[in-house]
């Protein structure tokens, strides 16, 4: 299969951990007989630094004539700490959404066997952890009407969606369920909210379209405690674009590190792939950021255009990667040796040639960088 990848790399860590994707991408290229072109465009802090825009038009044109976008991260602290800055990076990440008709966001959750002493959560709690979170992502509060009064002291934001709009996701959702666990759970505030009573309406209604998956409900406040309870209760979640960007942050402390998050957004035509942390300066040109996060994003993209089998090796390479303690620090502090690139390094090495993985292992941990 041919691909045409846009890559917009942004800002902070984001560079780092996405040449670690393309690096895996690479290597499946190579064991698969792919090709895997790639076209750069800019986003983000470094985008409007460049061109007074946080998404260029060249970007959002590059975009547009490729299959799939590979995003890093956006963010940099001399906007964050501006409150009074009219042009910020996320806003180039919103209108990427919006012009590409991006309306669900999946995130997957897992507790990995091997890091469940990571987590912040018991053990007993985590294990088995293995859900996945469909978010809502063009419509709700941050789409909706903005006022704020004369004289500064009233603000409102509007949240409205259609049923147009919470159908689409919805069968994806329950798509995704039926090839799962068979489970479906919507998280709304329908005992309070409008907006969330026709969630709950439209959702109920699309599911007898799938009798073979079983349909509950949890209000949002609940479903935040259960998540951290009892996280192996759950297959599917779905949920409208606030609430989603809530649990799913909540969800990424389950595996002890933000670094290992992958995360995929999809429209009728367009889809981008992305780590779920953000531009993390504090760690940019360190070699420390985890590229986990962006290789299992590369996963996501492969198995969008069905190379199953393809982003099963990526994912395999990753387990290994755990199992053998090739990590960076935020998962093992007492191998401060393995950076970014190696861990990069030995995830593309194992696509291709798993039987070497245990030299590569010693050798990664003697500080020799002998594989690709």
């Amino acid at each position: 299969m041919k691909l045409n990848i846009a890559v917009l790399p942004g800002d902070g860590i984001g560079p780092e951990v996405t040449t670690q994707a393309k690096k895996v991408l690479d290597a499946i290229a190579y064991k698969f007989n792919h090709t895997f072109i790639y076209q750069e465009g800019l986003v983000g802090a470094i985008a409007i630094d460049k061109t007074g825009e946080p998404l260029p038009k060249k970007t959002l044109d590059i975009c547009y004539t490729t299959d799939a976008v590979l995003f890093g991260a956006i963010g940099d602290p001399k906007y964050d700490n501006n409150p009074s800055a009219k042009v910020r990076p996320e806003q180039g990440l919103l209108k990427l959404r919006k012009s590409l008709g991006l309306f669900t966001n999946i995130r997957p959750v897992k507790a990995y066997d091997n890091l469940l002493d990571k987590s912040p959560l018991k053990k007993e709690i985590i294990k088995g952890t293995d859900f996945t979170i469909y978010r809502e992502l063009t419509g709700g509060i941050y789409f909706g009407e903005k006022k704020i009064s004369k004289d500064g002291k009233t603000a409102s934001d509007l949240c409205e969606y259609s049923e147009f709009e919470i159908e689409r996701i919805s069968h994806l959702a329950f798509k995704a369920a039926r090839n799962r666990k068979k489970k479906l759970t919507l998280v709304d505030k329908a005992n309070v909210l409008e907006s969330s009573r026709l969630w709950r309406k439209v959702v109920t209604k699309i599911a007898k379209q799938y009798p073979e998956v079983t349909l509950d409900f949890l209000f949002v406040d609940n479903a935040a405690m259960q998540i951290i309870l009892n996280p192996s209760q759950f297959d599917v979640i779905l949920t409208e674009n606030m609430f989603g960007d809530i649990i799913s942050d909540e969800g990424s402390v389950i595996g002890g590190s933000i670094g290992l998050l992958a995360s995929a957004s999809i429209g009728e035509k367009y889809a981008l792939f992305e780590p779920i942390h953000g531009s993390y300066p504090q760690a940019k040109g360190k070699g420390i950021a985890n590229p986990v996060a962006s290789i299992l994003s590369a996963a996501l993209l492969l198995e969008h255009f069905d190379l199953v089998e393809e982003a099963d090796a990526v994912r395999t390479g990753v387990e290994k990667s755990l199992t053998l303690k090739i990590s960076t620090p935020d998962i093992n502090p007492d191998f401060d040796n393995v950076t970014t690139e190696k861990v990069g390094d030995f995830v593309a090495d194992y696509i291709n040639y798993p039987e070497d993985s245990n030299m590569n292992f010693q050798n990664i941990h003697l500080g020799q960088s002998t594989i690709i």
